[in-house]
């Protein structure tokens, strides 16, 4: 009898799961388009920003404020990744999500009120902070649910890329100031909160509210969520104390050996990509074809974005296919790194390169 219950029971258990994962993965993937969004969005009003603050025009570019503007958008986002892993775990995912939308929010109304260029880069820095904080702390929080949502992510902040940037350059084309354009944009952060808090499905062990020992618990949680049979079956050979504890010293220098041969590309391609839109793209202006000098360099944006976010998506995805379940989290957290380094550097490097040109 309590067979036939079971048997009766599974259409609506099917049911409930494959909400619960349609669910997931659409949160996932808002989260990641709005974790990302006003981090691109401040890249393509870079030079609007800087026209409003009368600190270049549409002829003559200075030699470094653009570069200013992308060192600021991406240097707080580097350090958050280099420091934040050793101690995110003592905050809850309630509180880090509500603070990455109040910093995103800040930085748009910042932006989009500012005086003074020092308004304009405060309010640069807070996305970057939302954006640094929150793809740590999404990439973490994919432990507690089935493998897929880590695609969702990653095309989530993909479609960031391309979003972000071609709803900037189109609100503003079609006559909107780009003032209001980012008043506009504080929709996002209010969907990145409902994305969250109201269509995700999490698990009764995720810590929302409280800080919690949680290691082993997410092991077990994530071999019961696991689509893949083969990998279940690893998961219940590992020996328990070496799948419950933290990763040693050690361990993690293992994995982050391995996760080389994806850093190195991801950051190469977002060197190349910022250092031509922040360094290269600015100087240009073709006076021949109907877009104005902003216009082509919003657009020129869009074209570059859809490569890196391309690169993003597949370097995570096989990331996450390639790593043991063990040490997916850190992997996840760790390659993060890639993109913002290569970002960074590419700011660097176009200081001395704008410079000259403009000097010529």
């Amino acid at each position: 009898m309590e067979q036939a219950a079971s048997v009766n029971a599974d259409p609506a258990q099917r049911s409930d799961s494959n909400c619960s994962k349609w669910r997931n993965w659409t949160g996932f993937w808002l989260l990641g388009l709005c974790n990302n969004f006003a981090y691109v969005v401040m890249l393509s009003a870079a030079h609007d920003i800087l026209k409003k603050q009368g600190s270049a025009n549409a002829t003559s570019p200075t030699p470094s404020p653009l570069t200013a503007v992308l060192l600021a958008d991406i240097l707080p986002t580097l350090i958050i990744k280099l420091s934040a892993p050793c101690v995110i775990h003592k905050l809850p995912y309630g509180f880090r999500v509500l603070f990455c939308a109040l910093m995103a929010a800040t930085s748009f109304l910042l932006v989009s009120f500012s005086s003074a260029m020092w308004m304009s880069i405060l309010g640069v820095i807070f996305a970057s902070i939302s954006a640094g904080l929150g793809e740590l702390s999404f990439l973490s929080l994919t432990v507690y649910f089935s493998r897929d949502v880590l695609s969702a992510w990653g095309s989530g902040t993909g479609g960031a890329g391309v979003a972000g940037a071609f709803l900037y350059s189109g609100l503003t084309q079609v006559g909107l100031s780009p003032q209001v354009t980012l008043q506009i944009m504080l929709v996002v952060p209010f969907a990145m909160l409902i994305s969250y808090f109201f269509l995700l499905a999490p698990p009764p062990t995720l810590p929302q509210w409280r800080e919690k020992q949680y290691a082993a618990v997410v092991s077990e949680e994530r071999q019961q969520l696991m689509d893949d049979s083969e990998e279940e079956e690893q998961g219940e050979s590992t020996p328990g104390n070496r799948s419950s504890g933290p990763l040693t010293p050690k361990e993690k220098l293992h994995v982050i050996r391995g996760l080389m041969r994806f850093v190195f590309p991801l950051g190469l391609v977002y060197f190349a990509e910022y250092f031509i839109n922040q360094g290269l793209m600015e100087l240009l202006y073709f006076p021949n074809v109907f877009l104005s000098h902003a216009e082509q360099y919003r657009w020129s944006v869009n074209l570059t974005g859809l490569l890196g976010g391309a690169a993003y998506v597949n370097t995570f995805y096989f990331i996450s296919k390639e790593s043991e379940d063990r040490h997916r989290e850190f992997a996840m957290a760790a390659a993060s790194v890639g993109d913002s380094l290569g970002i960074a550097l590419a700011g660097l490097a176009a200081f001395p390169v704008h410079r000259y040109f403009c000097s010529l």
